[in-house]
């Protein structure tokens, strides 16, 4: 079995074939999928899909993108969502500097918000973090020496070092069809690298199909091809990989049933 751990079900381009992307993800042997909250306000959506399929589980968050439309919002509040059985994770929040969507000030008080609500809950903040390995480090940190909380940051492409950071706070760190790009050798060398009870996989989709479908709508089926190339970059089996993936996500996903 392998375990989508970051798609993005609700968005348009799963609309019209919402049934087909699930049952081609069964087909191919994904047995979880999380669907990755966006806006805190628009919660009801994914909670919607969720309720359709016995196999798909959501989080609750702001993207840094949305960090300004939904600035303001409270540990608190994120707390008493994640009551819903289905709500497995907290975010995505962080930090992206590539785009200039949502303030860094907004970014970062939403990051230590969502921080917050992980260390309450006890369940997992999904991290995303672009162009921001200083920042998202130091936040990191600061955010630790006040008591630990789980993460991991998703999609993974930033710099040796923050992954080797967050690593050492305990957290673990996604890797999406990015991994199978040719151009991708730096981030290959840092996948095969890190610890074995580290690593998850993910599509991101719709977005950044992976390498054999390059230009097209990507969908939860196709993490396997991540998992192809991340077994190659590590030695391993894909049997292996399947196992130790899975075995990842369920100890960090904990609220959902194995």
């Amino acid at each position: 079995m392998l375990v989508d751990s970051h798609c993005h079900l609700d968005f348009p381009d799963f609309a019209e074939d919402l049934d087909g992307i699930v049952s081609r993800a069964r087909a191919a042997g994904i047995g979880r999928m999380v669907t990755i909250s966006t806006r805190v306000r628009k919660l009801d959506q994914l909670l919607a899909i969720t309720e359709r399929y016995e196999d798909v589980y959501c989080s609750v968050g702001t993207h840094p993108h949305n960090a300004d439309e939904e600035d303001g919002i409270a540990s608190d509040e994120l707390v008493a969502l994640t009551e819903h059985p289905k709500v497995v994770a907290l975010g995505e929040a962080g930090l992206d500097y590539f785009y200039d969507n949502g303030s860094p000030e907004a970014q970062a008080r939403g990051f230590r918000a969502h921080i917050a609500a992980a260390r309450t809950t006890g369940l997992p903040l999904v991290i995303h973090t672009r162009e921001a390995d200083e920042d998202c480090a130091r936040i990191l940190e600061e955010e630790a020496a006040k008591g630990a909380f789980r993460a991991v940051l998703h999609c993974y492409t930033g710099g040796r070092e923050l992954a080797l950071k967050a690593v050492s706070l305990g957290l673990y760190i996604g890797f999406t069809g990015i991994l199978t790009f040719k151009k991708s050798e730096t981030l290959r060398a840092l996948a095969a690298e890190l610890p074995a009870d580290r690593i998850l996989v993910e599509t991101d989709s719709p977005y950044l199909a992976p390498g054999k479908f390059r230009g097209k709508r990507n969908e939860p089926a196709f993490v396997v091809e991540v998992a192809k190339v991340l077994a190659e970059t590590r030695g391993v089996s894909f049997d292996e990989i399947s196992r130790q993936t899975s075995e990842n996500f369920f100890r960090l996903f904990s609220k959902v049933k194995a």
